[in-house]
């Protein structure tokens, strides 16, 4: 299993970097990065200065979405990071939900993010792609044929299906085992019933991951069931919950006492939208605990077909987390 960071553009540049050259010794293998423009620095300026400090660190944004910047202008950018970093990157694809809500519009639909991967793939690639009625074809003639890697992220069925369909990658923000299996299962069977080879298909789990005292693990990490829960309740709006045999009542029922969400304190650990999130549900969402409790939980989450573990260091003492990885975890997942 590799293991990843991602950050969400609070940390200053120059320690962001300190952070990937730290993680990229410690065994690291990708360093990503919040795309949401409003909210945080913007992720790619950051991005190409760690690749210029990094040697085999891969990047990319977890995750950017079809409807902040034109197609072309999200292409020439991710075949210019690409060239840059010497194939050093991939790219998370979502619908959008910081990055538009926060600026009051809807996330894309689930058909436009597949479009989108579709046609940044063959743009990076340097093909010919029309995305548009009023868009002349677009090809980037120094794109050096780059194979763009696509992870796409996904809750819903609908979502996972595009991920199984379309993408190299499925990206889960969460760390629970059974609910990681549940959703890998529809994506790998989604793939497979499309006749893709599922084979060499990626799984990450993404999570805030704390080592150490427990009460302290919940306190810094309280906010990630509440992004989640963002998430999750968007799924039960369009599908219905409980009722929907769809989304298991393992995910759905902690949302019951959700009460609103406030993009301006997004990913914030003293967010005052947290209150309806149980202990339960932090425990189950993230990776807390002893040294002992972590390795565990990653095997577990192993065996339920992830292939990166994806710390979105983001919750304090983010030198320590790098460190306790490298020195009592990592060992655990060496090849």
């Amino acid at each position: 299993m590799e293991f990843a960071i991602t950050f969400k553009g609070d940390i200053s540049p120059k320690r962001t970097v300190a952070l990937c050259k730290q993680a990229e010794v410690a065994g690291f293998a990708y360093a990503w990065f919040f795309d949401s423009h409003i909210l945080w620095r913007e992720c790619y300026l950051t991005m190409a200065m760690c690749m210029e400090h990094t040697q085999k660190m891969r990047f990319g944004p977890c995750v950017t979405n079809p409807g902040v910047r034109d197609w072309s202008v999200a292409a020439s950018m991710f075949a210019t990071l690409a060239l840059q970093s010497d194939g050093r990157f991939d790219v998370g694809i979502g619908r959008g939900d910081s990055s538009r809500r926060v600026m009051g519009r809807k996330p894309m639909t689930i058909e436009t993010m597949v479009e989108f991967a579709d046609a940044l793939r063959k743009m990076v690639k340097g093909e010919s792609v029309t995305y548009a009625d009023d868009v002349a074809p677009v090809e980037i003639p120094w794109a050096n044929g780059y194979e763009l890697p696509v992870w796409i992220a996904a809750y819903g069925p609908k979502a996972l299906k595009g991920a199984g369909e379309a993408g190299d990658g499925l990206i889960i923000q969460l760390a629970d085992p059974w609910l990681v299996k549940y959703f890998t299962d529809q994506a790998i069977a989604a793939g497979k019933a499309a006749g893709r080879d599922m084979s060499n298909f990626k799984v990450m789990s993404a999570a805030p991951a704390w080592v150490g005292d427990m009460d302290k693990a919940r306190a810094q990490t309280r906010w990630f069931p509440a992004m989640v829960g963002n998430h999750v309740a968007d799924i039960v709006e369009r599908y219905g919950k409980g009722g929907a045999s769809d989304i298991p009542r393992r995910l759905t029922d902690y949302i019951e006492g959700r009460k609103g969400y406030d993009y301006r304190h997004h990913a914030d650990k003293d967010a005052d939208h947290l209150g309806f999130i149980s202990n339960d549900i932090i425990d189950s969402f993230g990776v807390l605990g002893s040294v002992e409790a972590h390795v565990q939980k990653l095997k577990e989450l192993e065996a339920a077909g992830v292939t990166q573990f994806n710390i979105y260091l983001m919750c304090g003492e983010e030198e320590r987390i790098v460190a306790e990885y490298a020195e009592h975890v990592l060992p655990h997942f060496k090849k």
